[in-house]
């Protein structure tokens, strides 16, 4: 035990300059998308395709939006899920200013189906679209975006390609969960690897933004082959990579803006949705996980705080806990600046990462006991795995 206390430092200081290393091949392989010189001539047609449940405070701005943009061959598509708030009234308001703007009546949702899935796939079995574009309700578009998003694909030959987005953020409850998202795809996901069939599984995708090609789509077998998987948009892509089909990453932090959720109780929720879903429900991965991440970006902080109390932890010394906290303000301010997150932030990563660490511990517990719901509909208890 005292040989490995003697290394333990130098191991927390490696890690996090390994993620460094990773956080920079991902800043060069990860390109902004680019602006076009002109509005497109010509392109394919392209269905946009947004599924709505509840989304009064967001509808209007996402529809306006996708209407005005500057490309010449699309279609804009929006089932209500049986919203209960004013989403399908807002949506009617706005066809009669714009006809263009299609609506469909969700159908009752299935056993089996998660139900965001269940409205993509009632929306591309009606869209005309060659490509097809899945976007959230929460998310608004400049209006260069379809069109520089469809030269990029066609430019890079690609068969999906995704953007992660401007996430604004404006409560502090806000400020210090959703911007790590960004963090962790910079610093612990090596995606520039993905290009590579044989890593497929380091793929990331956005389901903020998901233009795909229709023949690709169809090919992995669409929303209905991942009806029950919790996280669509991962699962999509990486199908897309192991089936041999072209994936793009791209920041479309310039093009796309969303903000995710509104108040620090909305990301407690979603969170705590989503995180051991992303571990695919792996129990003892997710655990060792989430513990070491705690351990390397927080041990060294608590390390300072009890020298500058005067007490001295022989085996962690002062000068490498400073390193690694200046490793950890980097990595989170590489990720920060790529998402256009305000730098400031990153010196509030302590409290970010035991925020997060917290709540995925609450999203494994609320896994095991089944008490995972959304959008006032229950999830189904997981399968969890060793």
């Amino acid at each position: 035990m005292s040989d490995y206390l003697q290394v333990h430092p130098y191991t927390v200081v490696g890690f996090l300059a390994f993620g460094l290393i990773i956080a920079l091949g991902n800043s060069f392989f990860i390109r902004r998308l680019r602006r076009r010189n002109s509005p497109p001539g010509q392109g394919p047609f392209v269905s946009i395709l947004v599924p709505a449940r509840n989304e009064a405070l967001n509808i209007a701005a996402c529809v306006r939006s996708l209407l005005v943009q500057d490309y010449p061959a699309f279609e804009v598509m929006v089932l209500d899920d049986q919203s209960t708030d004013g989403t399908r009234a807002i949506l009617e308001e706005i066809q009669r200013e714009d006809p263009r703007l299609k609506i469909f009546n969700g159908q009752p949702l299935p056993s089996g189906w998660l139900g965001k899935h269940w409205a993509c796939h009632q929306l591309d079995k009606v869209a005309q679209g060659e490509f097809l574009l899945f976007t959230d309700a929460d998310t608004w578009h400049e209006p260069y975006a379809l069109g520089d998003s469809v030269a990029a694909l066609l430019e890079q030959d690609a068969d999906l390609l995704t953007v992660f987005p401007h996430e604004q953020v404006l409560t502090w409850g806000e400020k210090l969960t959703v911007p790590i998202l960004g963090f962790a795809l910079f610093s612990f996901v090596p995606v520039f690897l993905a290009r590579w069939r044989i890593f497929s599984r380091l793929s990331i995708t956005i389901g903020q933004f998901m233009l795909f090609r229709r023949s690709a789509y169809n090919a992995i077998g669409g929303y209905e082959a991942i009806r029950s998987h919790p996280v669509d948009d991962v699962t999509l892509g990486r199908r897309i990579r192991s089936r041999g089909f072209k994936w793009l990453l791209v920041n479309g932090t310039h093009h796309v803006h969303c903000r995710m959720y509104r108040d620090f109780g909305s990301a407690v929720a979603g969170f705590t949705k989503n995180l051991f879903a992303f571990f695919d429900h792996h129990i003892l991965l997710y655990l060792l996980a989430w513990l070491w991440i705690g351990f390397v970006f927080l041990e060294p902080v608590v390390v300072l705080v009890l020298s500058w109390l005067g007490v001295s932890l022989a085996y962690f010394p002062v000068s490498l806990a400073w390193i690694a906290v200046l490793e950890g303000i980097i990595l989170f301010s590489i990720a920060y600046h790529h998402s256009r997150i305000p730098l400031y932030l990153a010196l509030f990563y302590p409290i970010s990462i035991t925020l997060f660490v917290t709540l995925a511990l609450r999203s494994l517990y609320f896994a095991w006991q089944g008490r995972h719901d959304w959008k006032d509909r229950s999830l189904p208890r997981p399968v969890i795995r060793l």
